[in-house]
Formats: structure tokens, sequence, C-alpha cells
């Protein structure tokens, strides 16, 4: 919490506290980017990843919230009614980048457990991007994971925390288990084991939802280690794995559709990430922040064909599908003056190693990219900041898949820029500028029309935001940001349109958007938090006729309304609404739903340690549907949740 200590003739007068709301607004910066920090992370009490961001503006969940046949679509882009992914939104955990590639009706985006972590960002858009990949033109999420001193405080000893979790939709539970160790001041260790389990759940009418997708039982657990050494505390080592696992029996073999004409299998699915980094920062130095990272992500899913399947569907149905990430990062950050012009420079280079098993209908090969990028944020007297940002990658990929005698390379230069000039009085405009390409997959290898291109976008933002305090009442706080977007995709490879000549690529998407956040809170502990979007999008196919997006999902106002007591209670209610739209997955009708949420954290007595989370989502149990959810699956009804967390 800001403070402000008020003096007068006499002396000190006393504090005023600044209160916060659920959601910082982020208005520092021209890139379009929100934060969810712990806190949130632990009040919205969700079961997934995707589950937790789709609070964002610009995100949306394709087919709900559940891990397997479920992802991310961030401004119309990267999950769609038929692949986890389309390539043009990047995950990645702890700088690891993860997910699958464009899977044939059981890809999946994300595959993990939000207790793992204490913080995640999601950039908008491609501007902000070139740090971590190629190819962003919906956007980036960005995972961090725990570390023990977040629960010893830095101090030597001991700490735990133990969390379980009940909702009556579906009869889950969920338990979390964290040990944190300090042996010294320089070296600590973490081990998070986590385990949810969730059974069929329900709409708004009382309809079972995907009975044939099964139950859920997803164990997840992490173990990470960070020494610090050498004079000043200058060297550290960090290491961590996380493994997320869920078995599935007799489930259709299409997780993204209710159809069962593929087929039903008994699917293995394993995610795993490893990394080890190593960071140099000398004190007295700012020419030097250094980090080496080797990172290593293995995704399987395997499948078995249940006895009774038809002999020509075992060889589809019974692949077996592997994804392993080998990826080199060596990075630096140097802060700097050249005359009146302050720089805070990234510079660093990449190597990413990925091997895909061979599979039927998915064809197997290995991708070798090197990767070099420069962002430099420059401060200018007089309020203006210029980052211009650069990425150069290279990729080639060999397999034994026809054309190219299984060989292909290609390579990209991308870049932007964003301008941003505040005026002092807590009032700043900016814009920006970016260009990015995506290098084919892997999965491409046995398309010639896909591997002879690269898809291509660029994008245009501009906003303004504010941020003041005192407005209406001594110790209130007000931040809002707004900014318009413009993206161009094209030489599209991804997605195809039924034309009279048949099913053809798509020549062009055009998507267009305005994205506002806004947080207000007051001395007392009111608070709001505000964030709409209004997109429109457009496809062009190969015959050049035009029509809407079929990955648009519509317009959405999420508004949340609380009261906090102290850190030691917060009552919240949360409203998400949207408009009727129709795309690729039918006409979806306009909603309104509505969330409560209590948080009670007493701060001393018996319960001192100890917090308490209810939370009633749907609380209509409204019958509806996600504008980006399969015709015929419906939103999870009513679901009344209640998690007991004690820290020791």
């Amino acid at each position: 919490m800001a403070q402000d200590m008020a003096e007068g003739p006499a002396g000190f007068l006393g504090t005023i506290t600044l209160q916060e709301s659920k959601r910082d607004v982020r208005t520092d910066t021209a890139t379009a980017i929100t934060e969810i920090d712990e806190t949130e992370i632990k009040d919205r009490q969700a079961g997934t990843v995707a589950e937790l961001i789709d609070s964002v503006p610009g995100v949306n969940l394709v087919n709900g919230t559940r891990a397997q046949g479920s992802g991310i679509n961030i401004r119309g882009f990267g999950a769609t009614g038929t692949y986890g992914t389309d390539q043009k939104v990047l995950i990645q955990v702890d700088g690891v980048t993860r997910g699958s590639e464009e899977l044939y009706r059981i890809g999946n985006q994300l595959f993990t457990d939000p207790a793992l972590y204490k913080q995640v960002e999601v950039i908008r858009g491609t501007v902000g991007s070139f740090e971590y990949g190629s190819g962003v033109v919906g956007g980036a999420v960005l995972l961090e994971t725990k570390d023990a001193s977040d629960f010893t405080g830095g101090e030597p000893g001991f700490a735990f925390r133990q969390m379980l979790e009940f909702s009556t939709n579906g009869e889950g539970i969920a338990n979390s288990s964290i040990l944190a160790w300090q042996p010294t001041e320089k070296l600590e260790f973490l081990v998070n084991y986590t385990n949810r389990q969730l059974g069929i759940q329900e709409d708004g009418d009382g309809n079972p939802i995907n009975p044939a997708g099964g139950d859920i039982n997803d164990p997840s657990y992490m173990v990470k280690g960070k020494l610090t050494f050498g004079a000043d505390d200058a060297h550290s080592l960090t290491a961590s794995y996380t493994n997320t696992d869920s078995t599935q029996y007799n489930v259709p073999y299409d997780a993204f559709g209710l159809g069962t004409g593929f087929g039903f299998v008994d699917r293995e699915t394993s995610s795993e990430t490893a990394m080890l980094r190593y960071g140099y920062n000398p004190a007295g130095n700012d020419l030097v922040d250094l980090s080496l990272q080797f990172s290593y992500a293995n995704e399987e899913i395997m499948q078995t064909p249940v006895p009774g399947t038809p002999p020509f569907l075992v060889g589809l149905i019974g692949a077996d599908h592997k994804y392993e990430t080998t990826t080199v990062t060596l990075k630096n950050r140097s802060y700097f003056d050249t005359g009146p012009v302050a720089h805070n420079l990234v510079s660093g280079m990449e190597y990413i190693y990925r091997k895909r098993l061979d599979a039927s209908s998915a064809p197997g090969g290995d991708d070798n990219r090197w990767a070099f990028f420069l962002i430099d944020e420059m401060a200018f007297g007089g309020g203006w900041t210029v980052t211009p940002a650069v990425r150069y990658e290279t990729s080639d990929i060999s397999g034994t898949t026809a054309p190219n005698n299984g060989q292909f390379s290609n390579e990209a230069l991308m870049g932007g820029v964003s301008v941003r000039y505040a005026f002092g009085n807590g009032i700043s405009v900016f814009g920006s500028a970016a260009y990015t390409e995506v290098l084919p997959p892997i999965d491409d290898l046995d398309n010639v029309a896909r591997v002879s291109t690269t898809e291509k976008s660029r994008t245009f933002e501009i906003g303004a935001a504010y941020e003041g305090q005192d407005l209406f009442s001594s110790g209130d706080t007000l931040s809002l940001k707004a900014n318009i977007y413009d993206t161009e995709l094209w030489d599209v490879t991804s997605y195809v349109s039924a034309t009279p000549m048949g099913q053809q690529l798509l020549d062009e998407v055009h998507t267009q958007g305005i994205e506002v956040e806004g947080s207000y809170a007051m001395q007392n502990g009111f608070y709001t938090d505000v964030n709409a979007t209004i997109t429109e999008a457009e496809q062009t196919d190969a015959v050049f006729v035009t029509q809407d997006w079929g990955l648009q999902a519509g317009n959405s106002l999420r508004v949340t309304v609380g009261k906090k007591w102290g850190d030691a209670l917060d009552l919240s209610w949360e409203t998400e609404m949207n408009e009727s739209v129709t795309n690729t997955f039918g006409y979806t009708p306009g909603y309104a739903v509505h969330n409560l949420r209590a948080t009670v954290a007493p701060k001393e007595g018996v319960w001192e340690g100890t917090e308490f989370r209810v939370g009633v989502e749907n609380l209509f149990d409204q019958n509806y549907r996600t504008p980006l959810m399969s015709p015929g699956r419906r939103a999870t009804g009513r679901n009344f949740k209640v998690t007991i967390a004690k820290a020791f």
C-alpha cells in the first residue's frame, strides 16, 4: 500500500493509507499488459490457469476452463475449435516456452495448475513480445512460480502452507501443500504438491456438461531451489521442476467437440518443465544484469483405443504424441545514459530445439531455431519514452515427411516501436507499431502450401492512461487505461474457409478493438474494477469474399465492486457480461453472470495465519454458452467454492 505522510507546523500529523482495488492497472507502459498477483490468484479459486486469466480484457476461452479440450484465445487468436493453438499466442513458465502445435482435435494449449504460481502477466498484442518469442499476434501469457522466500520472509527456517478447497458443482476437491526451507539466508528450497479432483459438472438447467469427457484427477508438483553466493551476492543459481499429469478413461478422442465419431480412448497427458538459471548482477555495475538459462519442456499425450474400436480408426486415435522443447537463453539488462537519454536495454540470444514424435496425421521432426533480440527503453527529458524492439529468428526443420524431402528453412526479421508521453499530471498518451512473422511449425511438414511461406502480421495501437489520488476524497486512487488496436494477418496458412472451389486457405484476417481497464479505491476500503472489450473482425477468403472473423468473441464488460476491511476481510461482487455474437461456433446469445467472493484472513488470535475463502460462481444459476464454446456445450451452473488455507 502506498502511504502519504502529512506534516505541518506541529510536525507529523498522521499517515494517509492509499487503498488498493483487486487488480492494478499498468498505466506506466505503452504495452497492453495485465498482471494478476498471488492474492488475486487465491481469491479467484481457479482450477486452471485458463480459468484464471479469462477475466483479462481480450482473453477468451475455447470450450470452457478444463485443461483437456480447451484453450486460450487472445484478441481472436490462439486456440480454435479444432486445434489447441494456432501458434499466435505464446505461453511461458519461468521463461520456458510451452504449448503443443496444431494438434488436430486433442491439442491442449496450457496444462498446469494455478496453485504453482505467484504471478501471471498477460501481454495483449505484439509490441511487448519480442523478448519472449516470434509470431505473437494475439498475445503472451507469462507465469512465474513461487519461491521459498515468499513463505519464509527471507529468514532461515521452515514454513508450511496447507490448502483445501471444495466445490459443489462436480463435487470438486483440491488440496495443495507447500513446504519452504531456508537453511541460510542465501539458500532456499520449496516443494509443492497439488491434486485436483472434479466430477461431471452441470449447467444452469441441471444437465450434465460433456459427461463422456469423464472425471478429472490431476496431480501437480514442483520442486525449486535457489543459491545466492559471491561478493555482494552477485551470483545466483536457480533450479526448478514442475509436473502435471491427467488420466482419463473411455473418453472421446475428439476432446474439442461433443462428437464420438472418432471413437473412444484411454488418454494420459503429462506435462513437465525443468529449468536451470545462472544470474550475475554485480553491485555498483549498472551495465551487467546477466542471466543464462537452460530449460526443457516435455508434453506427452498417450492414447489407447478402447476395446471394440474399428480397425481403420486404431492408427489415428491410438497415436501417441510427444513434444520436447529445449531452450538456452542468454540475456542481459543494462542501465546507462547517452547524454540526456536514459537507457534500459535488454539484449539477448536464444537457441530453441524442438522435437516432435512422428504420429498418424501428425508429422514428426526436429526444429532448430536461433534468435537474437534487442529492446531499448529510452527515457527522454520532458516525459517522453521511446522503446524500439527487434528480433531476428531462423528456423531449420527436418523430418521424414514430404514435400521438400522433409526439410525446410525460414527466417524473419521482426520488430516494433512504442512511444509514450507523460504530461506530469497523471495523464499519459501512447502509441505503437509492431510487425511479426509466424514461422511454420513441424506440423506443416506435410503441406507444401504452408511450409513455403511465413504468416505475417502488423499491429498498430494508440491509447491513453490516467493515474491519480485524492480526487474525490482524501486517500482515494483512480487508474484508467484505454487502448485501440488494429491487427492485420496475411499470407495465412493456419485457417481455411469453405469456398466454391472447396476448402481454401484464408487470404487475410483483420481484427480491431478497444480495450479499457480501470480501478478506483477509497480510503474506507471501497473499491471497484472495470474492464471492457469492444471488437470487430473480418476474414477474407481465397476468392476475396469478406465476412465476420470466425473466432470473434464479441463485446464484453466485467465490473467488480467490493469492500476491504484492512487485510483481514474482503467482500466483492463481480458481474461479467457478453453481447450476442455469431461466429464459427454458431450463434451465442448475450448473457450476464454474477459471482460473489469473500476472503477472511485473521491477523491475530488462534486463527492468525489462516485464510478462509468463499465464492459463488454463476450466482443465479444461468444456463448460457460462452462465445468460443462448441455447439452443444454449456457453461458451468451455480458453483459454491470453499477454501481453507493455513500457514505454519
